[in-house]
């Protein structure tokens, strides 16, 4: 399996069907992951788009110019890496499509899994003139690449893509998402389930560790509880960008705070009465229970002593033991649907 497919992005540069850039070109990077490996020549300096922190903060380390949102800019190549999620991948295209110059050059590339096969024949099958045509096409190290260029019909592909972005209906009416959101179609099952559980007592300063595009900090303001601050952490840029939005519409009234964090490489400083969380158990596709249990670590020293974390997860993730081990007190609250709720003292 290829989990980056930065060496399929290149592959067209190391056979020579596509020219390196040239020192002083100006090359925009959408969906950079660290530890990618330039062909030897490229030179360009590239401007990279990440938006996941714990990649952001990878390339950083590299010594990437890197920001989490494409700025208005004219560049004479983009390259672009798929992401997990269709509509995502489409709009990194769009964008990369929006900030080459006319006759710009694109490169998208993923792994086999990732449709970017699928999205190049969806591109060339368009109805009419709007069908996009694409210059050429490659696979290596189990994954496909293709480039196109800026053309009018590329051009209308991309104004569609960002008019049907924003145009999405809120989530039952009421959220907005995006496209790199976890559960960005609809409200998740465990999510839900704890907001059922929420305590109406939670007094203080609360976190929501994990906030996606803050549903569960929406919960606590609509239920009422009486709290001083709910500080948002997520490592979607966008996702707490979502938040944001939600927020200021669905709970004018709560202080709210959003931290882009990554917040099992990054220490927590400020300390809580109260955490609420959905942790990810994956970052690819593969599960990775150890992921939940470093954020069960990090929400235990986020606390303050007879603080309380409000957890769900999936039944079967084993983290009884990384609950019993940073807390005094662990008491199962709710368990149905596939999913179990904690509420873990300290």
């Amino acid at each position: 399996m290829n989990k980056d497919a930065s060496a399929t992005l290149f592959h067209p540069f190391v056979t020579e069907e596509l020219a390196l850039p040239d020192a002083g070109a100006q090359v925009l990077f959408i969906g950079a992951r660290p530890g990618a490996r330039l062909p030897e020549g490229f030179v360009a300096p590239l401007k990279c788009v990440q938006g996941f922190r714990p990649d952001y903060l990878g390339l950083v380390r590299e010594g990437r110019e890197v920001t989490p949102v494409s700025s208005a800019s004219v560049y004479d190549t983009a390259l672009v890496l798929a992401a997990r999620h269709r509509a995502e991948t489409e709009l990194r295209l769009a964008s990369a499509l929006t900030n080459v110059k006319a006759g710009g050059l694109v490169v998208v590339a993923g792994g086999n899994e990732d449709g970017v096969g699928a999205l190049r024949t969806r591109l060339e099958k368009r109805d009419g003139h709007f069908a996009v045509p694409v210059a050429g096409r490659l696979s290596k190290h189990h994954g496909v690449v293709f480039w196109l260029y800026r053309t009018p019909q590329a051009e209308a592909f991309a104004q569609q893509r960002l008019d049907a972005l924003a145009a999405r209906p809120l989530v039952e009416g009421r959220f907005r998402t995006a496209p790199s959101s976890f559960s960005h179609d609809g409200i998740d099952a465990g999510s839900r389930l704890l907001a059922e559980c929420l305590p109406a007592d939670m007094t203080g300063s609360v976190a929501d560790f994990c906030a996606g595009w803050g549903f569960l900090s929406a919960e606590l303001a609509r239920r009422g509880s009486p709290i001083a601050r709910v500080d948002l952490y997520e490592a979607d840029h966008a996702s707490l960008e979502a938040a944001r939005d939600n927020m200021a519409r669905l709970a004018p009234n709560v202080s709210a705070r959003f931290l882009w964090w990554d917040l099992v490489g990054e220490p927590v400083s400020e300390r809580y009465d109260a955490i609420i969380m959905n942790p990810p158990f994956h970052q690819g596709r593969a599960s990775e229970p150890g992921l939940g249990e470093a954020l069960i670590g990090s929400a235990a020293k986020a606390l303050r002593k007879g603080g309380r974390l409000l957890l769900v997860a999936n039944r079967q993730l084993p983290y009884e033991a990384a609950l019993a081990k940073g807390f005094g007190r662990v008491e199962r609250l709710r368990e149905e649907a596939g999913f179990k709720v904690f509420c873990a003292v300290r």
